[in-house]
């Protein structure tokens, strides 16, 4: 769904515009020259890097956090502020200070080629273009766990998809008997969503009794009828010069594929598809929408209100349109998958590695993921 050009939506263009500006005036020219990219075009060759996006612990693209002085980080994360709600940015914020807590969990060895494998310095900023000005220009902020993809057309947010957030540990213990749980609304919400359902839309619902290793969407840039997931190994940029790394990961895809249980068969009834799988919010009674309501909004209210299309499924007829599908079980602590589809929205999740304590969350909208449809139309309208 796309929201209307108000002046709320431009406001937040121009804050982003701002933090983008003085984000580049603070960067040197070796800097700038890694934390710029070209300017955004639909399906211009130079766009290309722009739309490669990864939630992997994988060179992101840009200049990160360790390559900037602590203004300069400063001044980033102002910038990765502006296209998040305020409980968007302290989630984000979290998954990202949970890689020193990772390290902890699997005994400060993993490296990935590099000098500290789970890094909380190792998140990527590159600014598309040049912010404020009369064409396109966007930006982009990843690391493992988070990847914000944004883009402003004619003074405008005219994208915010792909949003991924995943958690690693999903659950960490605190002190006074206390738990973190960064992403556990949208899996407590879902969970009691689909345990609610008459039987009879509960065998809808479930496209698998097992539940699949990843989401399915993975990090492509385009998704379409029949994606299915990809094994991990192939969510990353590129291979490791260290071979020997490379055969790990490969190891361990291979593993955590072969663990899921999910056959061919599996991976096909699992797959993605233009017309959605599931049970509409049109058979759920009035709780079951309240629900779903409260369950979209833990993906949708990542960005500020006014750029967030959450408000258009208060209409019935749109909300009626949202599909619940669920792979896996649905008891605690046991691996489990679900999406959320409609007209211009996919929502995923998944929980099923790490003895199920490692989520995945992503939003994407199908048709105009990285504002492609949109800028599709501005090179029409102005590049006649």
């Amino acid at each position: 769904m796309v929201l209307a050009a108000t002046d709320a939506t431009r406001d937040v263009a121009d804050r982003m515009a701002e933090a983008a500006g003085e984000w580049l005036e603070s960067l040197d020219p070796e800097q700038r020259g890694v934390g710029s990219g070209a300017t955004p075009g639909a399906d211009d060759p130079s766009d290309a890097e722009r739309l490669r996006w990864f939630y992997t612990p994988t060179d992101h693209g840009g200049l990160t956090l360790h390559q900037q002085r602590p203004a300069q980080q400063r001044l980033a994360m102002r910038l990765v502020a502006t296209g998040l709600s305020t409980a968007g940015y302290v989630t984000a914020a979290t998954v990202m200070g949970l890689e020193n807590v990772l390290d902890h969990v699997e005994g400060f060895s993993a490296t990935f080629g590099r000098d500290r494998g789970r890094d909380p310095g190792m998140y990527f900023l590159r600014v598309f273009g040049e912010p404020g000005g009369a064409a396109p220009w966007g930006w982009r902020f990843g690391g493992h766990h988070v990847s914000l993809n944004n883009l402003v057309v004619d003074g405008r947010v005219a994208a915010t998809t792909p949003c991924f957030l995943g958690a690693d540990p999903a659950t960490s213990p605190l002190l006074g008997g206390a738990t973190l749980r960064p992403l556990g609304a949208p899996e407590d919400l879902a969970r009691e969503l689909v345990r609610s359902l008459r039987p009879e839309l509960a065998e809808r619902a479930l496209l698998l009794p097992h539940a699949p290793t990843d989401i399915v969407g993975a990090n492509r840039s385009r998704i379409g009828d029949g994606d299915e997931a990809k094994p991990l190994v192939d969510v990353w940029r590129g291979r490791f010069p260290d071979p020997e790394q490379q055969e790990n990961l490969r190891r361990r895809s291979a593993q955590s594929e072969a663990d899921s249980g999910v056959d061919r068969d599996g991976h096909r009834a699992l797959a993605l598809t233009s017309t959605p799988k599931g049970v509409p919010a049109s058979e759920l009674d009035a709780g079951q929408r309240e629900l779903l309501l409260q369950l979209l909004a833990t993906y949708l209210g990542r960005v500020p209100d006014e750029i967030s299309p959450l408000p258009n499924y208060r209409d019935p007829a749109a909300l009626d349109e949202v599909h619940l599908a669920w792979a896996g079980s649905t008891n605690h602590g046991e691996p489990h998958y679900y999406r959320l589809q409609g007209p211009r929205l996919l929502t995923e999740w998944d929980n099923t590695q790490r003895q199920v304590n490692h989520a995945h969350s992503v939003w994407r909208d199908p048709e105009s993921d990285f504002g492609l449809d949109v800028l599709a139309a501005h090179r029409s309208a102005h590049h006649r």
